[in-house]
This record gives C-alpha cells, structure tokens and sequence, in this order.
C-alpha cells in the first residue's frame, strides 16, 4: 500500500509592501511554517515554487499583475494553490470577484494575525 503524499505546507506571502510581507512572514515562522515572500506577483510566478505551495496569501492591488489576476493566471495554468486574500481597499465587487474564483477568504487589512493563522491552517488542510 502507497503512503499518501504529504501535505503541502509552504505558504507564499505577495505584497508590494515589505512591512505586510515581514509581518505576515513573522507571524507564520512563529507557528513552524516555511513561508517565502514576494514583492510582485510575476516574482512569485518565476520563483519555481508554485509546486511546492500550499497557500498564497496575496494582495489584491498590486503594482502590475493584481491579485486577482493571479488568481485567474493560476486557474487558467492549472495551478490548486489555496489563497487568501488581503487589502486595505477591497471593494465590494473584488471580495466578490475573489471568491467566485475559489479563495478560501478575503481578509481586510489590518487583520488579525490569530485569524490569518487559522485561515492559513484551513487552506493547508483543504
């Protein structure tokens, strides 16, 4: 009998802003989960670790390629990554267009990091 493949557990971090990004990147060291950060979303998509990811957690407006258009990107490509979006502007029509393309939340910065943590623990057992 084949033993299951283990449980993604790199969460990838894509925020324009490096304070968000070391917080957030803090936050998930502190509960023992390997997280690589991103300043852009095509840093992300040419990093090589779209394989390795369990959860993005991402920013919904980025300079360049947005959140969502991550998003759509990793659909399109075939990419299951579980993401989580955060945004200090999120619009209405954003929180929805996200979810409709199968995020797993939409947080609303500034957050909790208690409340990312049990979001990102959700994702990764998705």
């Amino acid at each position: 009998m084949k033993n299951a493949p283990p449980k993604i557990q790199l969460v990838a971090v894509v925020d324009d802003d490096d304070s968000v990004r070391s917080a957030i990147h803090s936050a998930l060291k502190s509960v023992g989960l390997t997280a690589h950060s991103f300043g852009s979303a095509e840093e992300f998509l040419n990093s090589g670790i779209r394989n390795e990811t369990g959860c993005l957690i991402t920013d919904i407006q980025m300079p360049g390629m947005s959140g969502l258009e991550l998003q759509a990107k990793l659909a399109h490509d075939g990419d299951r990554i579980a993401i989580i979006f955060i945004s200090a502007f999120g619009e209405p029509w954003m929180r929805a267009q996200a979810m409709r393309g199968g995020a797993i939340e939409f947080l609303d910065k500034p957050f909790d990091d208690n409340v990312l943590l049990e979001t990102v623990f959700k994702a990764l057992e998705a």
